[in-house]
Order: structure tokens, then C-alpha cells, then sequence
């Protein structure tokens, strides 16, 4: 098989899958080594940029997902405007950008920070796949320790936790 060919699979593996997917299980569907896949991911998602596709492939961490291009939000926007698309409430981005600042965060550590319980919070963002339970910690009572997802970074458009920005921007500076 050409390399056009592989492409073309990779594309219909991605399309039919729609969920995030890992190169390392694509190549074992292709029966290709991970590297060689991984790059032929890397070169159709510059191709996907470079021709200005509709659809564009998204990376995160070591895995890859189709996607619609950002610039082409407003008109997406109007044919799925009113469909049934739950935003996250104020609680609920405050424990996730706790999670996503701290992790792996308890939910003790998550309450002391906002000075609230966050329960329904922390249940909203796992029922919605943006947190996971990353462990338990070694201390009494051996609390979980949360950390966000891959979900997560698909849902905010970014690679990794690295693109995340500085906590210091968020930061109010007190006039003297």
C-alpha cells in the first residue's frame, strides 16, 4: 500500500470513530509500526491546515481526532443552534480549572480552594468525561486524586496541559 492509501484509511478510521484515537492503535489496524503512522498523522494534519479543509485533525497528547476548523464556528453555530448543548455552569469551571491547575487535586483540596463542597461539580465533570479519578492518595482515609482527561483538552482545543495559560494571567494585580 502507498502512502496515499494509508492516508486514505487513517481518514475513514478517524471520520468512524469520532472519539479520540491513538496512533499506536492505528498502526495495529494497519499493521504498520506507531512511528510511521504518528508522522503520517503529523502530515495530514499540516495537509488538512495547508488546503484549508472543512475538517482539520486535532491532537492530543498521542492522540488524534477529526474536527471542524474554528474559523468556521459562526456558520456551524447556526445549524446546531438550539439543539440540545449544555454549557458547564460558573461551579463547575471553577472545580475544573482547580483540577486542571492542580492535579492530581483531592476534593478537599478543590473545597479549600473555593470554599465551598463541590460534589455536584465533580460529578457534572466526570459524567461529562472532562475529570477522571487519577489515583488515591497515600495519607488516611486514602482520598482520590483527580485530573482532567483527554475529553478535556478536545473540549478546550488544546495539544497538551502545556498550552494551558499561566495561572499568573488570571491574576488581579491591586492598585497601590
Amino acid at each position: 500500500m502507498d502512502n496515499r492509501e494509508i492516508k486514505s484509511i487513517i481518514e475513514g478510521l478517524l471520520f468512524t470513530f469520532g472519539e479520540p484515537i491513538e496512533s499506536s492503535e492505528i498502526a495495529k489496524v494497519l499493521d504498520l509500526p506507531t512511528k510511521e503512522v504518528h508522522s503520517l498523522l503529523l502530515e495530514m494534519k499540516d495537509e488538512f491546515d495547508y488546503n484549508r479543509r472543512g475538517i482539520r485533525i486535532i491532537r492530543f497528547n498521542k492522540s488524534f481526532q477529526l474536527g471542524t476548523r474554528p474559523d468556521h464556528h459562526e456558520w456551524i453555530k447556526q445549524v446546531v443552534q438550539g439543539r440540545n448543548t449544555r454549557s458547564l455552569s460558573n461551579a463547575a469551571l471553577e472545580t475544573l480549572s482547580i483540577v486542571a491547575y492542580k492535579q492530581p487535586v483531592t476534593k478537599a483540596d478543590i473545597d479549600h480552594i473555593r470554599g465551598v463542597k463541590s460534589d455536584r461539580s465533580l460529578e457534572t465533570l466526570i459524567g461529562r468525561r472532562l475529570v477522571k479519578e487519577a489515583g488515591k492518595l497515600d495519607k488516611p482515609g486514602r482520598p482520590n486524586l483527580y485530573g482532567t482527561t483527554d475529553e478535556f483538552l478536545r473540549y478546550f482545543g488544546l495539544e497538551s496541559l502545556d498550552e494551558l495559560p499561566p495561572v499568573e494571567d488570571f491574576t488581579i494585580e491591586e492598585e497601590e
